[in-house]
């Protein structure tokens, strides 16, 4: 055998090798992190009283608005990556550096509304949580909620890959808690098919359908993914952006999807415990009540967890990008522990009056809805501009769907306004 055949024969296997399954995901790993960090605002407690009302009231019939909402999340959370990866910048930055000063400040006032709605539900859900497993009052249990979530900004403050990893363990936590709950609720697998592939809806249902997409697709995370991936570039040791984007598309398919599962439980399980038992649930406390005697205290303590969990992780998360789009629209430099103190305060005041909490959560999440055009509009419209993409600039296909995200946030919240108006 000639040296150059010996030549041809390794070549194929060493490139076979260096492109094999396991090598792939050890290229991947790195990378994964910012995208489950945004997740985490996916599957707040906003998400859990949606969900939950959409589930008591009107069993699987809106699964396919998850489906939907999570198909929108995952192009418009690409965006927002993709935005970061080819300008180097966040989007609040791209958008002060190429809107008007008048542009910038309403834009700055509809991100700082979506922070305070998005603040107002993780504390109130927490505290909820931290109410379940240990009979404590509402207020001492925000209180309580308040002091942990600074102890979670200092372990964000000590690196990226500490914070990250926390919030991969707050992430397993809640998504075992509602495996939890779906095989203690034993659901309709035939229910669970047709409200997810089959579209209905009926004018009673708008309100909270509304709710459940500005809970889904989250406005203050849209400003946050695109600061989260910019320090992953300096792994790929000078590689290209287009294959930065390649792996993170994978942290964002894995990230958002895993989020959409768990929402879509949340809605399964109060279907299957509330709605097919014709119980009423005036709040996620009324939840929690009533599925310890329907379903054990197993299914209470699960869900209790798992509300805890997510209020404590998406509180930090939500503090993250107020911080960011304070810095990048009005370069403001303020510290994310006296951010944190500020943004906790309104939502301290609504605990201590004692409103309802699952209207509240609802009301918070119809708000973010209200908002998210003001995110993804501007998100839309810089990444079709190569001046600020390069090569890294939407594409014909992708330029297309955006536009329809687009027109469908737009129109659901006109829709919402409508309903809201006739009563």
């Amino acid at each position: 055998m000639t040296p150059q055949s010996v030549q041809a024969a390794v070549e194929p296997a060493a490139e076979g090798v260096l492109h094999s399954p396991l090598t792939r995901i050890k290229r991947v790993m790195p990378f994964l992190g910012p995208a489950f960090v945004a997740s985490v605002a996916y599957m707040d407690p906003g998400n859990f009283a949606t969900n939950i009302q959409a589930g008591a009231d009107y069993g699987y019939m809106l699964l396919w608005v998850l489906l939907l909402s999570n198909l929108m999340a995952l192009l418009i959370q690409s965006l927002s990556a993709k935005l970061g990866i080819a300008s180097g910048m966040t989007l609040p930055q791209a958008i002060r550096m190429h809107t008007s000063r008048r542009m910038r400040i309403g834009l700055w006032l509809a991100a700082e509304a979506a922070a305070m709605a998005t603040d107002l539900a993780e504390f109130l859900g927490a505290a909820v949580g931290m109410q379940i497993l240990f009979g404590l009052g509402l207020l001492p249990s925000a209180l309580i909620t308040a002091a942990i979530s600074f102890g979670i900004l200092a372990v964000e403050q000590r690196g990226h890959s500490r914070f990250e990893a926390l919030i991969f363990v707050f992430v397993a936590v809640i998504g075992a808690c509602f495996v939890v709950e779906i095989f203690i609720s034993n659901p309709s697998p035939a229910g669970i098919v047709r409200g997810m592939l089959v579209p209905h809806i009926h004018s009673s249902a708008v309100y909270v359908a509304v709710g459940m997409v500005g809970a889904t697709v989250m406005p203050h995370v849209v400003y946050l993914h695109s600061g989260l991936v910019q320090h992953r570039h300096k792994i790929l040791n000078g590689g290209s952006q287009k294959a930065h984007f390649k792996r993170e598309l994978v942290d964002i398919a894995l990230a958002m999807n895993g989020a959409w599962l768990i929402n879509s439980s949340m809605v399964v399980m109060a279907s299957a415990a509330f709605f097919s038992s014709g119980i009423p649930i005036s709040g996620i406390q009324d939840a929690e009540a009533t599925l310890r005697p329907l379903l054990g205290d197993g299914a209470a303590y699960a869900f209790g967890i798992a509300l805890l969990a997510s209020g404590l992780s998406s509180s930090t998360v939500g503090t993250m990008a107020g911080q960011m789009i304070v810095d990048g629209f009005m370069q403001w430099r303020v510290s994310v522990f006296l951010r944190r103190f500020i943004t906790m305060i309104p939502a301290l005041i609504v605990i201590g009056l004692g409103t309802n909490t699952l209207t509240t959560l609802v009301a918070s999440q119809v708000v973010l809805s209200l908002v998210l055009p003001f995110a993804v509009v501007p998100l839309v419209w810089l990444t079709n501009r190569r001046d600020v993409m390069g090569e890294l600039v939407n594409g014909r296909i992708v330029k297309s769907l955006a536009l329809r995200v687009t027109a469908i946030v737009v129109a659901m919240n006109v829709v919402l306004l409508v309903v809201t108006a006739a009563g």
